[in-house]
């Protein structure tokens, strides 16, 4: 098998981290990854929060819980081999009101039978020992829980592949994927490379690529904004570690938080935003193209009828400073619209199923030598490493797995 060519289409986190795992896996192979930008991690992970989850909200069994627990210690190490950022800062996850002291019970359950290191309960005046200017009255902390830099970790991976004999081929827009005798044809236009068995990891773009491969056409890709603020410089220092609402179960967002970054700066958010185009890094874009798959399929008519009125909330918070910060006061009370400035932006490519349900698990088909990524947004960066080893095991299966 060693002259086997695997192909990989998207060089963001996962797709690097997959092509990393065959080259330490099954040395001799050759790994070419089709990058449709001029650079690797431009998208999801390029306007990633840098935040390494612990695991503390995933269903127990979920691949996210199994992988995301498994790929905090995987990450950990490798940052620490190559000397790129990790820092252990702490999150609080903190209950604001009465009615959220159930949900903070339940979630603290969940992250036990998840295994979350040194997790523990923290009453009001041990929050303020933490963080002396946030408010709420009970808490979940989570020491162990980390930042990084995921741009840096990516560039580090797609080095890997590269030292092993591997191309990332950047400027690369997949445009057609034909099965021909013994193996798969990808093309860019006029320009064709053949691979005997190739992995989507296209995200944004998942659910249309995984099209061009005959794969599935559910679930679709949702794109959502989430839009951040940053504390302006002089007032970062009323917030030392992570600072996180208790979820919403209902959703797969969550909610704004306070978010100290490894350059110093700290960001406040994200919303959670229907982008106007899978792209729509920004306000004012819009695909009419990407509207009108949406308008065409069935869940999302569902999921608006389900969720409007949250809907209209969020974008408010995308339109008014004022209103984007009402929710953030309750957390550290001394910060309001007066303290921050508008930051960055990221669409999370969110799958959506033809019902109407938000997609909560990653979700990864297999159908003969292509293996689609269908759905991974947070943790897919925290977990890349387990994710890879995962989709690296399925891939491989009928070759001797771990060989």
């Amino acid at each position: 098998m060693a002259d086997e060519t695997i192909g990989i289409v998207g060089a963001g986190i996962v797709g690097l981290a997959t092509g990393r795992e065959i080259a330490l896996r099954r040395p001799g192979t050759r790994i070419v990854v089709l990058e449709k930008e001029r650079e690797v991690a431009v998208h999801q992970t390029g306007h990633n929060s840098g935040v390494v989850h612990a695991g503390i909200y995933y269903a127990p069994g979920s691949l996210k819980a199994d992988l995301c627990v498994r790929g905090v210690s995987l990450l950990r190490d490798y940052c620490q081999e190559r000397r790129l950022p990790y820092e252990e800062i702490g999150k609080l996850v903190m209950a604001v009101r009465a009615d959220e002291l159930g949900r903070t019970e339940n979630l603290y359950q969940r992250a036990r039978n998840n295994h979350v290191p040194e997790l523990r309960k923290v009453s009001r005046d041990e929050i303020k020992e933490l963080e002396p200017h946030a408010g709420g009255i009970a808490a979940l902390h989570s020491p162990r829980t980390a930042i990084t830099d995921y741009k840096a970790i990516a560039r580090e991976f797609a080095k890997d592949i590269e030292d092993s004999g591997g191309e990332v081929r950047l400027g690369f827009p997949v445009t057609s994927i034909t099965n021909v005798p013994g193996g798969i044809e990808v093309a860019s236009g006029q320009d064709r490379i053949r691979v005997d068995r190739l992995i989507l990891c296209a995200g944004l773009h998942s659910d249309a690529v995984a099209r061009l491969a005959q794969d599935k056409r559910e679930p679709r890709i949702m794109p959502f904004r989430g839009e951040y603020m940053l504390l302006k410089p002089q007032r970062t220092h009323l917030v030392r570690g992570l600072i996180y609402p208790v979820p919403d179960p209902r959703y797969p967002f969550l909610g704004v938080h306070f978010t100290p970054r490894v350059d110093g700066s700290v960001e406040v958010g994200p919303n959670a935003v229907l982008a106007l185009a899978r792209e729509g890094y920004k306000l004012g874009r819009i695909s009419l193209k990407d509207l009108a798959g949406l308008a065409a399929y069935p869940g999302s008519w569902k999921m608006a009828r389900q969720h409007w009125r949250t809907g209209i909330k969020e974008y408010r918070g995308s339109l008014s400073v004022t209103a984007f910060m009402k929710d953030a006061k309750q957390y550290v009370p001394g910060v309001g619209a007066a303290d921050v400035v508008r930051g960055g932006a990221g669409v999370r490519a969110q799958a959506l199923d033809r019902d109407g349900t938000l997609v909560d698990d990653f979700r990864i088909h297999q159908a003969g030598r292509v293996t689609a990524v269908r759905n991974a947004p947070s943790p897919a960066a925290t977990a890349s490493l387990a994710i890879a080893e995962h989709i690296v095991d399925a891939v491989f299966a009928d070759a001797g797995g771990n060989q």
